[in-house]
């Protein structure tokens, strides 16, 4: 006797799982009770100071000072993560090696890590009297404290965004395209910057931007190889916590919006590069 097979369809086809209004109601109150709510109690605290106080808070020297120090460490860090983090990917997939599984296994270790006793470990390391801050410092250069160190620790805890994003991409690339332009005299440089890079760019773009929105609010890893040096390694995230420790509930909200305008913005820019550099590899 055969089998019969129902299919319960839609007018877009079959539907994987059924009861599409409780799963889209479930999907939105647990999108507005995690993201929309919180992110509009923002500008509805900010807007307790009126428009000239709350422009007098955001373009004070000392926060515009923590833009600057955290998106300019945030985007140098993203950027050394895309390299650093398709060399990761490319070791991982391309090769096979002993300890292969520990090593991908390490990657995700900053997420698991409390970004605390990261920053610990990562200040104590970089310290002049640490093992590798120690080196430099013999050498005049100081890490622990600067700039340098703070985009140290945003690249610590940006790194697996870019891996994990590269990575399975790099997994599904067929081989076929780079044994055909190898067999049609191309070098590896060139294989490797027309072949396979582009097939990569969209999630390394990803990935990228993913690190870079983590790098502008972290906190918890930077706040203590920062060492809080008021206009040249106090950070956004540092400023917003001064103000809450000093009950000026409204002037943190009010920084607060505005790192979410800039962080929205850049991500929407770099989504729309991802996007169109999609369409154009696909026409």
């Amino acid at each position: 006797m055969e089998q019969q097979i129902v299919k319960v369809k839609n007018k877009r086809g079959v539907r994987v799982i059924p009861g599409f209004g409780l799963s889209m109601g479930v999907t939105l109150a647990m999108l507005g009770c995690l993201v929309l709510i919180p992110l509009a109690s923002l500008f509805v605290s900010s807007a307790k100071l009126g428009s000239q106080a709350f422009v007098e808070v955001v373009t004070t020297r000392q926060v515009v000072s923590g833009y600057m120090v955290s998106f300019s460490c945030a985007f140098l860090a993203a950027l050394l993560n895309a390299v650093f983090g398709l060399i990761l990917a490319w070791v991982l997939v391309r090769y096979e090696f002993p300890g292969k599984r520990l090593m991908d296994g390490m990657i995700e270790l900053p997420f698991a890590l409390p970004t605390a006793v990261a920053g610990i470990s990562l200040t104590y390391l970089y310290s002049d009297q640490g093992w590798i801050g120690g080196l430099f410092a013999k050498a005049g250069i100081q890490i622990a404290y600067t700039r340098i160190g703070i985009t140290i620790a945003m690249v610590f805890v940006g790194i697996p965004f870019v891996v994990r994003a590269v990575q399975p991409v790099l997994e599904k690339l067929d081989r076929q395209y780079e044994e055909a332009a190898t067999m049609l005299g191309a070098d590896r440089m060139y294989i490797f910057f027309r072949v396979i890079l582009p097939e990569l760019f969209p999630a390394l773009l990803a990935g990228f931007g993913l690190a870079f929105a983590r790098g502008i609010g972290e906190y918890g890893s930077v706040v203590f190889i920062a060492g809080n040096i008021p206009y040249k390694t106090q950070i956004a995230p540092l400023l917003i916590m001064m103000k809450l420790e000093q009950y000026k509930y409204a002037e943190a909200t009010a920084i607060a919006v505005v790192l979410l305008i800039l962080s929205f913005l850049l991500m929407l820019v770099i989504n729309s590069i991802q996007i169109y550099t999609q369409r154009f590899h696909k026409g």
